[in-house]
């Protein structure tokens, strides 16, 4: 056997007759609980023979030790009792024992059960090593994902920038208003198990794609300087319906990622109304997804307090107006109280990209 063994035992003797029958591994010895601790810090053991009944500081004290250890515990610890002990070696496996061994010793069992508690303490090793491996593996890999996300994102993210030069900030202001707002509605109870960290990333993430479906839609729309008319108005709605596509790469893979349907909302959904009036598909209430009711407030927001090619900048005060005045027609009243609760944060964020915008 290759293996690190410590025998604590007050008995000189049977610390020399296990020494004796275990002569092909690395034997560490103590003569009480104290000793054995010091040696347990020094020294990477993979099994421990523990007497019971020892001075200063006795075996239960050192099983109790052990389990109390996250480190420590995981050795596995063989008991030493005497054979009219029985309550002993109860006790010692409830403590987190893995086997005991009865005096007067018999030296084949003895060296039988320590093979087999070695050889699992070995494979423990053996897994553990191969789960460092592998976590640090996932973790690059996630580390390689989130880049590729991150970088994607921005790059269509750039298209929109490059073609719809008036918002050149929207994203940036839309994307940690609704970081405010969502971060805000998980403290109260009806959000909590909703509005999780993962789920606040992901919509923090994917919010600049709100608008993505832009892309297809023409110049002379996107960028006219007056009212669309019908006709416009029509195709400039598809742009919901454009987004939902682009990011529905194929509709029949399962498992689709949650990112990517978290996405699919933002951009399919965010131009609905809670009174079932909006587009592209009239859902009402609470069948419009929480991405896109969120979404719906802050793109409003933002467009009301924005300069855009067709109308100047309202105010802040004037924006908080229209959209209380759409609460439960246009917008979800839940999500327009609780926005109205962090109204001045909202606006320190539309003020802070909107001047370093004119800065730049």
């Amino acid at each position: 056997m290759n293996a690190k063994i410590l025998i604590v035992d007050d008995s000189a003797t049977d610390r020399m007759i296990i020494s004796n029958i275990l002569s092909d591994c690395e034997l560490f010895k103590a003569c009480d609980g104290i000793e054995a601790m010091d040696i347990l810090i020094k020294q990477d053991i993979d099994l421990i023979i523990l007497d019971i009944n020892m001075p200063r500081m006795n075996g239960f004290q050192v099983l109790k030790a052990l389990r109390d250890d996250p480190v420590l515990s995981k050795i596995a610890t063989i008991i030493l009792t005497n054979y009219d002990e029985t309550e002993n070696e109860i006790k010692g496996l409830e403590l987190g024992a893995v086997d005991y061994v009865r005096k007067p010793l018999n030296l084949e069992s003895l060296r039988k059960r320590i093979e087999v508690h070695t050889n699992i303490r070995q494979a423990q090793k053996i897994i553990e090593s191969h789960n460092i491996i592998l976590e640090e593996t996932v973790r690059e890999r996630t580390n390689e994902l989130v880049m590729t996300i991150d970088i994607t994102i921005h790059a269509l993210i750039g298209l929109l920038e490059v073609r719809d030069i008036e918002s050149s900030n929207h994203t940036k202001r839309t994307q940690h208003m609704i970081l405010k707002l969502s971060e805000h509605l998980s403290l109260k109870p009806e959000y909590k198990n909703i509005l999780t960290e993962d789920y606040i990333t992901e919509l923090y993430n994917t919010s600049p794609l709100h608008d993505i479906g832009k892309v297809g839609i023409p110049d002379s729309i996107l960028l006219k300087p007056g009212k669309l008319d019908t006709d416009e108005f029509e195709i400039m709605k598809k742009h919901t319906t454009f987004g939902i596509e682009a990011l529905s790469y194929n509709s029949h893979v399962e498992n689709i990622p949650s990112f990517i349907r978290t996405a699919i909302d933002v951009a399919g959904t965010h131009h609905e109304r809670y009174d079932g009036y909006g587009y592209p598909y009239g859902l009402k209430g609470t069948m419009i997804p929480l991405a896109g009711r969120l979404m719906a407030i802050v793109d409003v927001y933002d467009a009301l307090t924005s300069k855009r090619v067709y109308k100047p900048a309202f105010n802040h005060e004037y924006a908080l107006d229209i959209i209380k005045s759409e609460s439960g027609k246009q917008f979800d009243p839940e999500l327009v109280s609780a926005f109205m609760e962090i109204e001045q944060e909202i606006k320190k964020i539309s003020m802070h990209f909107t001047q370093n915008n004119k800065e730049g």
